[in-house]
């Protein structure tokens, strides 16, 4: 049977688009199911501050009345208009093994992105940074994070097939949590805090590092505007983010370091891991979802490591061991026994020199692909 590519109009295809990879994956143990309600508020016109500079469509494959891919297109305009690259993203992409219900959602996104003058398409990526990005292409028999998508490895040798080639690669470390701090590690950090006169946040409550939530952001855009098409968040955006994830914090997986000054120079957000617990729950809260999650929150053995930064004019100068001991101690406190730091890019050296002390290995790779469209 033909397959058919149709753009998501109504609610009911919004449905079977965001339904598709719940099913495609049910029973899989890698694969960790995004939370349902996170995944619609992204995708959102009314609710997503960033359609302020992007345009966006959706599509669903059709086979025998069955929907049996999915895909989506994405202009930000804010990257073109930083990186000067005429580029349009795909993300959100799904399909079930034949090659050609790939071809089909590629080309459909390609064609819609040369009709908007792009001159290439590039992906999976999302909106911005802080949204799924990258194609799993080492380490399919991992389990993945939160902030991170497993996909079947049939995926990269479709898209592969359809013309797309590397444009960069993110990498994803095991650290296995000592039960004592490396000495090292705990001397730097004692000298570095008397030599840039840093104070660590002792916060004991979630609304203790409210307060910092801009200027985590704002750090955030600052440290990373270099990186791979990195765009700046706006200042919607980062309401958005407060609002959405701040008040859910595990105060004592998150390190604020502030100088003389009271300015926030470096932090590092961490979580425990809510892997199992998602698989558990289905990506849905309700009507039981969430006492698998509390569990998880509250008697966690994994963790997670989602976000760190550092102020580029201390970077290099062993603020990370500072992050790394209250991180570390907090940790060992709390009985954690290994870490998944998530992706971060093959050459930002600076990041991985971050687990240097730590026993680790690099277990899983993502990949960001691009074609450039005739």
């Amino acid at each position: 049977m033909a397959i058919t590519v149709k753009e998501v109009s109504t609610k009911k295809e919004m449905n079977a688009f965001l339904d598709l990879p719940y099913r495609l994956y049910k029973g899989n143990p890698y694969f960790v199911p995004p939370l349902r309600f996170d995944e619609a508020h992204t995708l959102d016109k009314q609710k997503n501050p960033a359609f302020e500079h992007c345009d966006a469509k959706y599509w669903i494959a059709l086979k025998d009345g069955r929907v049996v891919g999915r895909i989506a297109g994405i202009i930000n305009n804010n990257y073109i208009s930083k990186w000067k690259n005429k580029y349009a993203r795909f993300g959100w992409i799904d399909f079930e093994e034949d090659e050609a219900i790939a071809k089909a959602l590629l080309n459909t996104a390609e064609n819609w992105a040369k009709q908007n003058g792009m001159t290439a398409i590039q992906g999976p990526l999302g909106f911005t940074d802080l949204d799924h990005e990258g194609l799993l292409v080492e380490g399919f028999d991992k389990i993945a994070t939160l902030a991170t998508l497993y996909t079947y490895p049939y995926y990269k040798t479709f898209i592969e097939n359809n013309g797309y080639t590397k444009d960069a690669d993110w990498v994803e470390y095991n650290i296995k949590m000592p039960q004592t701090l490396p000495e090292n590690l705990i001397k730097i950090a004692s000298i570095v805090e008397r030599r840039y006169g840093l104070q660590v946040i002792k916060a004991k409550k979630p609304k203790d590092i409210l307060p910092y939530a801009k200027d985590v952001f704002n750090l955030i855009n600052d440290a990373y505007s270099d990186l791979f098409g990195v765009t700046e968040l706006t200042e919607k955006q980062i309401e958005y983010y407060t609002k959405a994830y701040f008040g859910f914090m595990k105060v004592d997986f998150v390190s604020l370091i502030v100088d003389k000054n009271n300015q926030l120079v470096a932090f590092g957000i961490t979580m425990p891991s809510l892997s199992e617990a998602l698989q558990k729950s289905g990506g849905s809260l309700f009507p039981f979802g969430f006492i698998h999650i509390l569990k998880a929150m509250n008697k966690p053995k994994k963790a997670d490591f989602l976000m760190i930064a550092i102020k580029k004019d201390l970077q290099g100068k062993g603020i990370n061991a500072v992050l790394m001991r209250e991180i570390g101690n907090a940790y060992i406190k709390r009985g954690i026994e290994s870490i998944e730091t998530n992706h971060e890019l093959e050459l930002n050296t600076k990041v991985q020199t971050i687990w240097k002390d730590f026993d680790h290995v690099q277990h899983k790779r993502r990949r960001c692909y691009i074609k450039h469209l005739s």
